[in-house]
């Protein structure tokens, strides 16, 4: 259940007050055993990412979850490997939990596969100064260790007794199966036993090279266009007879979007246009035919499309907005469009804010700096976004780095360290 932001708001004042000075005793100690594991964390981190675990290669996300779940088995969590209907093709999900009584109920979020798939230019781990290269380094499974590197501190000693934690790795973030409400069940139904979502996609900086935390997330959907208009001889386009045809009609369209229904935190995207005589795009709406002549009126035009929003206030607004644009048919022509929603958004709210200054205080008082919010248009969709409805969450509690999705995905190593030192510090605060 979401908390009373104000009386969230108190026990973030009175937290920030206990520890005005710096850290408690037991604070130390917990800062001293992630000090003393982080190599054995860069290690762990070292043989998850020279595992491909491209989302596809389910072979590999198990392996990397058979990884990752001895160690959360070392710390006292019961784990299970959540297993998809093979009709969805996804391997599945590591879900490790500890039951207690103590303090706020967490729920703590990762994902195992990486866009990396087997015939993917793949990266193993490479080591670059105080840099290290490979795929899904940062993308996330950095972001992975430092929860278990952070639990494996407060387990040492002895924090997590009578705590209430549950993780959830996906395998299947990177490209979620359908339908989403089997491939996230296990996320939504743990997000209805807990107060606080915690999610360690990478850190973000500002402008001005400060680790961020992420209150907002924007949604995922997409938009498909289906214009149609009189095929004929292009001599007499523009006629009343004839009409405009379809692509200008398209056009017309497109360019009415981007007059009219901009506004801050909001794109809609244009990703694939077909038009001619002949034209569409296959149903996944990631490949196009078209055949035509010059000398004849284009019939049908298909525009696939990306849209993102912050809420579903925004969201509406921009459906009408694109809909009554789309209404306005030039002579000859019609037009129809539809929108289909996967990642809802994760609205910026007083109590994800709340949970962020409680995260910020964590590190100021470990002597790591401030943690601003990042503006939250500057974020896509991540898991956390399938949760966030139902309780505060923060995200970007994960490593820092360059070019996910890429091959030259990199991470800088002593991000990890501070990462779990802040993680450390908050699960700690937030399960007393």
């Amino acid at each position: 259940m979401k908390l009373q932001p104000l009386a969230f708001a108190i026990l973030t004042l009175a937290l920030g007050a206990a520890r005005a000075e710096g850290l408690s005793p037991a604070e130390q100690k917990i800062v001293a055993e992630v000090k003393a594991h982080s190599a054995q964390g860069l290690a762990l981190l070292e043989q998850s990412v020279n595992i491909n675990s491209g989302t596809m290669n389910h072979e590999g996300v198990r392996a990397v979850g058979k990884l990752f779940g001895e160690q959360f088995a070392q710390l006292g969590f019961a784990t299970r490997w959540s297993e998809m209907p093979p009709a969805m093709q996804r391997a599945g999900h590591l879900v490790a939990t500890r039951e207690g009584k103590q303090g706020k109920r967490l729920l703590l979020i990762g994902h195992l596969d990486t866009v990396f798939e087997k015939d993917s230019p793949v990266q193993l781990w490479q080591r670059i100064g105080d840099r290290v290269r490979g795929q899904g380094v940062n993308d996330m499974k950095g972001g992975d260790v430092i929860i278990i590197e952070a639990l494996r501190a407060l387990h040492r000693v002895g924090a997590l007794d009578n705590t209430s934690i549950t993780v959830v790795f996906t395998g299947d973030e990177e490209n979620a199966g359908e339908p989403i409400a089997v491939s996230r069940a296990d996320m939504v139904n743990a997000a209805k036993r807990s107060d606080i979502a915690l999610a360690f996609e990478a850190t973000v900086r500002d402008k001005d090279g400060r680790d961020t935390g992420t209150i907002g997330r924007r949604a995922a959907s997409s938009w498909e266009l289906k214009v149609s208009g009189k095929q004929g001889h292009s001599s007499g386009i523009f006629s009343d007879g004839a009409g405009y045809g379809a692509i200008y009609e398209a056009a017309r369209i497109i360019d009415g979007f981007r007059q009219q229904v901009i506004e801050p935190d909001l794109t809609f995207s244009p990703g694939l246009i077909v038009g001619g005589t002949d034209a569409g795009a296959d149903a996944l709406g990631t490949a196009g035919q078209a055949s035509g002549k010059s000398n004849v009126i284009a019939r049908t035009a298909t525009v696939e499309g990306d849209l993102r929003y912050l809420s579903f206030e925004q969201r509406d607004r921009a459906h009408a907005k694109m809909k009554a644009i789309v209404a306005q048919h030039l002579p000859g022509t019609s037009a129809s469009i539809s929108f289909r929603d996967a990642y809802p958004p994760m609205s910026p709210s007083a109590g994800n804010l709340a949970v962020l200054k409680v995260y910020s205080q964590a590190s100021k008082d470990a002597g790591l700096g401030e943690i601003p919010a990042l503006p939250p248009g500057q974020r896509g969709a991540g898991d956390v976004q399938f949760v966030a409805p139902l309780l505060d969450s923060l995200d970007g509690l994960g490593a820092t780095g360059n070019g996910a999705h890429s091959p030259d995905e990199d991470l800088e190593i002593a991000s990890i360290e501070r990462a779990t030192i802040r993680t450390a510090i908050l699960l700690y605060r937030l399960t007393r």
